[in-house]
């Protein structure tokens, strides 16, 4: 049917730059990253497989546009718990067909292969639970294996779990995650959602389009300088947590680092004296407008990764200075 072509897109621009809150407890929205070839065989011929998908599990589903240059795009998948397992189980018996030769195959076993989902950073202690209890739980009741990225995507908060098995086990797997994704949703509220591509704008130069959002933020209040205008009306509250060790480098010397983020930004920052769980990281509870705080997230975690980097060639040369 001709009404079929642009159906993979309609679900691609709801959840944009930040991840919305869901209508209710009930309804989950799980992306994953895929390859543009696979999201070719998610799709289908003039989008009759992601049709059939929708009809089968009840669930909206989309892909991310093309990006010239860019191999990966974005799947969205929102529904029931039960109706996201099943369209992603349902996805990885499609594509373990379209490419058979590609999973790792087993002559007394199911074909395996994996699916990438994107977790917000805040949420990954939902899924792999205190001294990886939780995840370790999902792996044995599932029959599925899951490796959780320890790195954030770039210019985003989150993160890469992988699962890897068959397609009935991933299915199952999802469904756990998918419950304790709703159990915390409160927590995932405000993620920077990942955009392929953006890791080839790191130097700085990234701008921060409105034709991203189309979360209702997309009406921007910018006031000239020194204008008496109100005060933005459409404030957020974001919170996110910084591990302890790295708290240090984020406020900079006498608050010089902070005190930028802020000026940058326009949000106001405040940071948690105390770790607030058994974690032992810290609460920043970030205020502002969507833009201010997205471009607060950005400068924070650019931070991080600074001091991350920094830290791994200190420890290199010093391995080097051992040797010699």
């Amino acid at each position: 049917m001709p009404s079929d072509a642009p159906a993979p897109r309609d679900n691609a621009s709801a959840p944009q730059s930040r991840s919305p809150s869901p209508v209710n407890n009930e309804t989950l929205t799980l992306r994953a990253l895929v390859s543009t070839k696979d999201a070719g065989v998610i799709i289908g011929k003039a989008g009759k497989n992601v049709a059939e998908l929708r009809e089968q599990t009840g669930v909206k589903a989309g892909v991310s546009k093309v990006i010239p240059g860019v191999h990966e795009r974005v799947l969205t998948v929102t529904g029931s718990v039960e109706g996201v397992a099943k369209a992603y189980s349902l996805i990885v018996s499609q594509l373990v067909s379209a490419s058979p030769s590609s999973p790792v195959m087993s002559p007394t076993s199911s074909p395996t292969t994996a699916i990438r989902l994107l977790i917000s950073h805040n949420l990954m202690g939902s899924v792999i639970g205190r001294n990886g209890l939780k995840i370790k739980a999902i792996q044995d009741s599932s029959g599925a294996r899951m490796v959780a990225s320890k790195d954030m995507l770039p210019q985003s908060t989150e993160r890469i779990v992988e699962v890897q098995g068959s397609s009935d086990s991933i299915g199952r797997a999802i469904e756990e995650i998918g419950r304790c994704l709703l159990e915390d949703w409160e927590r995932g509220v405000g993620t920077v959602l990942f955009h392929p591509g953006a890791g080839e704008e790191r130097s700085g130069r990234r701008t921060h389009p409105t034709s991203r959002r189309s979360n209702g933020d997309a009406r921007r209040t910018s006031p000239s300088p020194g204008s008496p205008s109100s005060p933005p009306t459409n404030l957020r509250t974001q919170n996110i947590s910084i591990p302890s060790d790295m708290v240090g480098c984020i406020i900079g010397r006498n608050g010089t680092k902070i005190t930028e983020i802020r000026r940058l930004s326009g949000s106001k920052i405040s940071i948690a004296k105390e770790p607030h769980d058994e974690t032992g990281e810290r609460m920043f509870t970030i205020v502002g407008t969507p833009e201010a705080n997205e471009k607060a997230l950005f400068l924070l975690y650019n931070q991080l990764e600074s001091e991350k980097e920094r830290r791994v060639g200190r420890d290199q040369q010093q391995q080097e200075e051992m040797q010699d």
